[in-house]
């Protein structure tokens, strides 16, 4: 077990002037806070963060984070306040422990056959999963160090497993494979990133796991000794021309080993490269002239060199790849690369703090970073769903990573396959908006290419140009797909928002109100905050889309109507497929009443009746527009009518939803319907080839209000672009 005298006594070996005595005061502030606690493994809970700082200082990080990382559980586990933190070791320390204790543990996935009570609970602790994420991502974007000193604690949680649940083991197994093994690699810290990955893969598939190691134990020996011969004759080889080289064998670890058989689809006796040679030396001219001995030595194999010192990584891993046919026949991997690179390969972002780059060479680091800090910003960002937000993080970390150029030399990582237009919205959403062209190596390409490893990609646009919906069909990048929706999403409702404002004026000046004195921002204001809208725009854009008639606007702006005298509440027959409604009507006795087809008013809005021939009234809501033809030819028929709430009964409208066409979109919109406890009776799908989706919906409501609110959540999913309630004819046609 690790102690702080070891700890504090390798932090000094490669900082002298490190703060130790901030380390030192961290440990017997946690130590005292921790001296109950015991760990699920028996453990004095102190060992953990321990282990933590110990990660941290082989990793040759900062006085600060050291000192963080053994604090980084008093604030959660012991209520120690963040502000009594940086009283006693300053503001620094405690925004680090502040980001580390942010991300708890997180369930990615809801089983499918789940009862719903169960599925809702773990929907339920993803979005608070995916909410904990979203605010590490915000603080790893300000300050790296948070996600370094959290691998340092996951690292250690990995190690000692064994105390949890099964349950729990392979929840935290899975979390760690999908998200810190991937963001370890984004960092560029492979020191954390293999063990990780071993120990994720121990739990998931331990038959796998056990018998993979079982093999690799039983060939230990024979690889041992084949590597011992290679590297004595490449020592021998540099000695005779003067190359002064430090040589180490490296054996591959046993995820990468097993995705490759997965891969490959061969055994694992037909896999030869289980370890690697590492050349490492004192100079970049040093590297390549290394690469030119070992190819003397032994026959490289085509297509099988890599150049990360020309083209580093954008994790800014540097090194020459080549793979020869070694000494016994067989393939051998070798790697060439300085002192300086191997640090930067072992500890990724750590080897690049500030105590260490003394200023100098700073602002070139800052924007090597800026890539990695961008699309952190992006991810939790783009979207306000949950399990959106954790698919496009998932997809954009899990997947094989294509590296490009832009015309400056910076290096950008995509997952495989993406375009010039996934590449855009990377650079700005401003850059993908008016995308119409990209250049690749020079030459013009089209906008659906794919990448390969080393292009230089340079973005043709024009102020004038937008989206288009076809490139859904192409783009890779969950961040690319997210701001094409989100545009034409916006584009909608700017739609929705002239349409309302329009609907609006007209009602007022069909009711001969001052629609100049209405309109203006006051007396808006005022309604909008009565019925819960945050600004003018989405009152407008829910009156255009259906969501709140513009005549109970209307109202509302000119102020309460007086309810005539003597109003009876009135039984009527039942109309049919339908439960009766309750009206008060003026005066009259019990009528035949039907909710009219052209606009199928509900509860809660303002409704005028129209006596027909011999079918009784019919009710209108106050904006459909036949009561205009009604009021000019036949004024003698209409009826004011108050329409009351009838307990229990729900009445039939129609809703249309304009849907990006993926699997489980309608599975998104009928969840909230049914948490609603709503009913769907009716429903029809088109799907169209601009990879969007027509959705008609006839569905049971007690009243407006209770619909808006549901249309309002549906508008709300990631994948809808427009939803509006439809009349009856209009439902028939198609929408």
């Amino acid at each position: 077990m690790a102690d702080i005298e070891s700890i504090i006594n390798r932090v000094q070996s490669y900082n002298p002037q490190a703060n130790v005595e901030l380390i030192r005061r961290a440990y017997e502030y946690a130590a005292e806070a921790h001296k109950d606690q015991k760990r699920l493994t028996g453990d004095p809970y102190i060992t953990h963060p321990l282990a933590a700082a110990e990660t941290l200082a082989d990793l040759e990080m900062d006085a600060e984070s050291i000192a963080a990382a053994l604090l980084h559980d008093v604030a959660e586990d012991q209520e120690k306040s963040i502000e009594e933190l940086a009283s006693r070791f300053g503001k620094e320390v405690a925004g680090l422990v502040d980001g580390v204790t942010k991300l708890k543990l997180a369930d990615f996935e809801v089983e499918p056959d789940a009862p719903d009570e169960a599925g809702r609970k773990k929907r339920a602790e993803s979005r608070r999963g995916a909410e904990n994420l979203r605010k590490i991502f915000l603080a790893m974007a300000r300050d790296l160090r948070v996600m370094v000193i959290k691998l340092a604690d996951r690292l250690h949680n990995m190690k000692t497993l064994e105390g949890l649940a099964h349950d729990r083991r392979i929840r935290v197994a899975k979390e760690t494979m999908q998200i810190y093994a991937p963001l370890a690699h984004r960092l560029g810290i492979w020191k954390i990133k293999w063990e990780l990955e071993d120990l994720a893969f121990k739990y998931l598939e331990p038959k796998a796991y056990a018998d993979l190691a079982d093999k690799v134990s039983r060939t230990r020996r024979e690889r041992e000794e084949d590597l011992a011969e290679a590297t004595e004759m490449i020592q021998k080889h540099l000695a005779t021309e003067g190359v002064e080289a430090h040589i180490q064998a490296r054996p591959k670890h046993l995820w990468s080993i097993y995705q490759k058989m997965l891969r490959e689809a061969v055994d694992y006796s037909e896999i030869y490269d289980l370890s690697a040679i590492r050349v490492i030396v004192n100079r970049v001219g040093d590297c390549y002239h290394v690469l030119g001995l070992v190819h003397d030595l032994w026959m490289p194999i085509p297509e099988r060199f890599s150049d990360y010192i020309a083209k580093p990584k954008s994790n800014m891993y540097q090194s020459l790849h080549t793979k020869v046919i070694g000494p016994r026949g067989e393939p051998l991997e070798i790697q060439i690369r300085t002192w300086d690179m191997h640090r930067l390969a072992e500890f990724g972002v750590a080897a690049h703090w500030q105590y260490k780059e003394q200023m100098r060479g700073r602002d070139e680091f800052e924007r090597k970073l800026s890539w990695l800090r961008q699309q952190l910003f992006d991810w939790q960002s783009d979207t306000k769903d949950a399990g959106e937000f954790l698919h496009s993080v998932i997809n954009d970390l899990f997947t094989d990573q294509v590296f490009v150029f832009t015309p400056r030399g910076d290096v950008i990582d995509l997952p495989a396959g993406s375009t010039p237009v996934d590449f855009a919205f990377r650079i700005h959403s401003d850059v993908g908006n008016h995308c119409v062209g990209g250049k690749v190596n020079g030459r013009i390409v089209p906008l659906s290419y794919k990448f390969k490893n080393g292009d230089i990609v340079e973005i043709i646009t024009r102020s004038n140009s937008q989206p288009s919906m076809d490139w859904l069909t192409f783009v890779k990048t969950s961040h690319a797909r997210n701001k094409i929706r989100s545009y034409f999403r916006r584009l909608h409702f700017g739609e929705s928002v002239t349409k309302g404002r329009d609907m609006l004026e007209k009602e007022l000046e069909r009711q001969g109100l001052d629609v100049a004195a209405l309109m203006k921002s006051e007396p808006i204001a005022a309604v909008m905050k009565s019925i819960n809208f945050q600004s003018d725009e989405d009152l407008f854009a829910a009156i255009g889309n259906g969501h709140v008639p513009a005549a109970a606007i209307a109202h509302k702006l000119r102020g309460d109507v007086p309810q005539p005298a003597g109003a009876t509440i009135v039984e009527t027959a039942k109309p049919s497929g339908e439960r009766a409604l309750s009206v008060s009507l003026d005066g009259l006795d019990t009528l035949k009443i039907v909710r009219a087809k052209c606009c199928m008013p509900l509860p809660g809005e303002e409704v005028v009746g129209y006596v027909t021939r011999g079918k009784g009234v019919a009710l209108h809501s106050l904006d459909c527009p036949n009561l205009a033809a009604f009021r000019a030819s036949e004024p003698e028929r209409l009826l004011n009518i108050n329409w009351t709430e009838s307990n229990g009964e729900r009445y039939a409208t129609h809703v249309y939803i304009k849907v990006f066409d993926r699997i489980g979109v309608l599975n998104d919109i009928t969840a909230i319907f049914s948490e609603g406890k709503t009913s769907i009776t009716g429903a029809k799908v088109k799907s169209l080839p601009d990879k969007t989706a027509d959705i008609s919906l006839t569905v049971d409501v007690p009243d407006v209000a209770q619909l808006g609110a549901l249309l309002v959540k549906i508008g709300n999913l990631p994948d809808v672009m427009r939803v509006e309630r439809v009349s009856d004819r209009k439902a028939r046609k198609g929408s």
